[in-house]
């Protein structure tokens, strides 16, 4: 019997959650046929049979997360064995409760509780600490079936929906930010007065972004804070935030800077509708550089927008408003742009910080 494992689904996807099953056990497969389609934090993925067999397991229902390199489905058929995912451990015939993924040996052999790796990867997936639990099996070993009676029973007490997706994806990234980027947020704003009556800002802030990113090229990095090293980018690939009843999600314009406007603006409605349709390929949302987060577009003036690393900053883009502005001794009624921007301290210094900002807003205001 072969083991394929979850494929790696791309940069920095680690798990997928199973959104439907179209095959299942006892059904014959041929290779590139679909089998599964999962939700990642960037988009649904189909995922096809590496080879001939019959299906002889599937792991996972509905709605249940996996990581990347755990097992996915179990079939017989010519195939190559190199896709098996780690190592059957001791000499039972449980396969169920002996696959184990992600740990050195050490720590599989001086566990102090009594669980199989399958178990012990499962609690750690619903975040359950094993230590708390009593063992329902024989000799008290603790089994899947108390892994989730006990995450149930946390989530029954706190009530509410479980996150799924883009949402619990985002709710990591946050949380992940919130741990590791040291934030400072800088304010001002863009007189759009030489710009022509029909305004559409999107385009033309990516492009002052790429500007602005040759003026301070540390603004366009991403940053290790483990290894305390800095990437720096040759090109401005532009994350743009979207808002959608499922979530945030930040399909990415490529080299913003070197394309012309209506290539970027049709581009830009192309990863929209991807987005809009959950069609887009996971590719499309990887790899950004810097961020912008147009949310004037809903509403709001000025904002705090998060740093999500390795990125060092974000642009927010508030709603454009008539406002009076003093001009050669009159008063006079200009659009003006409010704009944010977060920059990671421990990469970026204020002073280089402030010169992009002033960059960037220098750009805007000239004429169209």
């Amino acid at each position: 019997m072969k083991y394929f494992k979850l494929p790696d689904l791309g940069e920095g996807l680690q798990e997928a959650e199973i959104v439907q099953w179209h095959v299942k056990a006892g059904d014959t497969v041929k290779a590139d046929q679909l089998v599964v389609s999962v939700e990642t934090a960037k988009a649904i993925v189909d995922i096809p049979a590496p080879y001939d067999g019959v299906v002889a397991k599937v792991y996972g229902g509905d709605g249940d997360i996996l990581h990347v390199g755990e097992p996915l489905m179990a079939f017989e058929g010519e195939g190559d064995a190199g896709t098996v995912v780690g190592r059957l451990e001791g000499g039972g015939n449980s396969q169920d409760d002996q696959f184990f993924v992600g740990a050195a040996p050490s720590t599989r052999e001086h566990m102090s509780t009594r669980a199989t790796p399958a178990v012990r990867q499962l609690a750690r997936q619903l975040g359950v600490d094993l230590t708390a639990l009593g063992g329902s099996g024989s000799d008290g070993l603790i089994t899947r079936a108390d892994v989730e009676n006990a995450s149930q029973a946390e989530r029954d007490k706190f009530g509410g929906d479980k996150l799924r997706g883009v949402r619990r994806s985002m709710a990591l990234n946050m949380a992940k930010s919130h741990a590791e980027v040291v934030p400072v947020t800088i304010f001002g704003d863009a007189d759009l007065h030489r710009w022509g009556l029909a305004r559409d800002p999107l385009i033309r802030i990516g492009k002052a972004m790429a500007a602005a990113c040759k003026v301070e090229p540390v603004l366009n990095s991403w940053f290790d804070g483990k290894s305390l090293s800095i990437k720096h980018h040759d090109s401005l690939d532009l994350g743009i935030a979207v808002d959608t009843p499922d979530g945030l999600f930040v399909p990415v314009l490529r080299d913003v800077g070197n394309r012309q406007s209506a290539d970027l603006k049709e581009g830009m409605n192309r990863l929209r509708a991807d987005v809009k349709a959950r069609s887009i390929p996971p590719r499309e949302m990887m790899g950004a550089t810097i961020t912008l987060s147009n949310f004037g577009t809903l509403f709001g003036r000025y904002a705090n927008p998060v740093v999500v690393p390795p990125q060092v900053a974000i642009i927010g883009a508030g709603g454009i408003r008539e406002e009076p502005v003093a001009m050669d001794g009159h008063v006079v009624v200009h659009p003006i742009l409010p704009l944010s921007l977060t920059f990671d301290h421990r990469a970026v210094t204020g002073g280089e910080a402030a010169r992009f900002f002033r960059a960037l807003v220098d750009e805007l205001e000239k004429p169209e």
